[in-house]
């Protein structure tokens, strides 16, 4: 066996666990399906003292940034855990200059979760294509113009740079990791003995609530959009809907893209599909009966909804997600 790879993982406060755990767990793995070290496991803080995690738990870092040598070693892959507020966090002005000072040198750099906002804010993903979680990535595209933000996939890979979606799929990465070092074959053990998907089907969206927000706009826009909600069967036409308001189509549509958005067709179309996800979910509908109570005109129609949205299909979104029977 070759000289392990270093693999460090920059927690900061507040750090969600299994942004860092999870990680760590595939590539500890691989070293016992390898049958040698193959990775070299370090945890780096930004600060003395233990970590302390959006759960409450208490991580002890391995190496903390300006304190020990052992945070300058050389380090193959290079990666930053997110947390719940890592969006809406100033950058830390130390962290960013030790991100920039050390990224050149690595072989592969990238983020977990919401950790690309560090990434972000120290200009380390400018130019580049990665992925978040799905309920921020509209926020970092926003923030950061520079990165062109993919919000359906699990991880995304752009030259040295690897991006994973939220929380579990940095799981997918560190395996992905894996197969790109050892080889599909102990890719695949490790996946086997941890129970998780070799190739996760699907995008992160599947997993997203988007469109399913709270009405938006004046009080009379909101009341249209509950009883739309309410009732996703029902003619749903822009005709209708404006005429629930007294106003002209032409009135009504300008309107709601103004306070809501989005057109109404495209909020028609979201709500319908969250009704549909329900059924679905409830597993006790048929597709053909889930299209009619949802407002679709035939399965057809429901599945390329679905395939919009969610990246999957009706039946297949039923069977990762719907109530089990036992």
């Amino acid at each position: 066996m070759r000289t392990p790879k270093t693999i460090a993982i920059l927690a900061l406060p507040g750090v969600q666990l299994l942004d860092v755990s999870g990680p760590l767990d595939v590539f500890a793995e691989a070293n016992l399906q390898a049958g040698a070290e193959a990775y070299r496991l370090r945890v780096v803080a930004s600060r003395p003292g233990a970590i302390r995690s959006s759960s409450g738990v208490r991580l002890m870092p391995d190496a903390v940034i300006g304190r020990d040598d052992e945070a300058d070693e050389p380090i193959h892959t290079l990666l930053v855990a997110g947390s719940p507020h890592a969006a809406g966090a100033l950058a830390d002005a130390g962290v960013a200059a030790w991100l920039r000072a050390r990224i050149p040198a690595v072989r592969r750099y990238g983020s977990v979760c919401s950790g690309a906002f560090v990434l972000a804010q120290a200009g380390l993903l400018n130019g580049k294509r990665v992925t978040t979680h799905w309920a921020v990535a509209e926020q970092l595209a926003r923030d950061f113009p520079a990165v062109t933000v993919d919000a359906d996939a699990i991880h995304v890979r752009d030259g040295r740079l690897r991006t994973a979606a939220g929380v579990t799929a940095g799981l997918d990465l560190a395996l992905a990791l894996v197969e790109e070092d050892l080889g599909r074959a102990i890719a695949m053990q490790v996946a086997a003995q941890l129970v998780m998907f070799f190739k996760r089907p699907g995008g992160q969206m599947q997993f997203s609530r988007k469109g399913e927000a709270a009405p938006a706009g004046r009080s009379a826009l909101q009341e249209v959009q509950r009883w739309a909600a309410a009732n996703p069967a029902a003619e749903l036409g822009i005709a209708r809907l404006a005429a629930r308001m007294g106003l002209s189509a032409r009135h009504f549509a300008r309107l709601f893209a103004q306070e809501v958005g989005v057109t109404p067709a495209a909020w028609v179309e979201g709500v319908r599909v969250a009704a549909a996800r329900a059924l679905l979910e409830a597993g006790e509908s048929a597709p053909k009966q889930v299209a009619a109570a949802c407002g679709f005109s035939d399965v057809d129609t429901l599945r390329r909804a679905f395939q919009r949205r969610l990246g999957i299909t009706p039946a297949e979104y039923r069977r990762r997600h719907g109530h089990a029977r036992l």
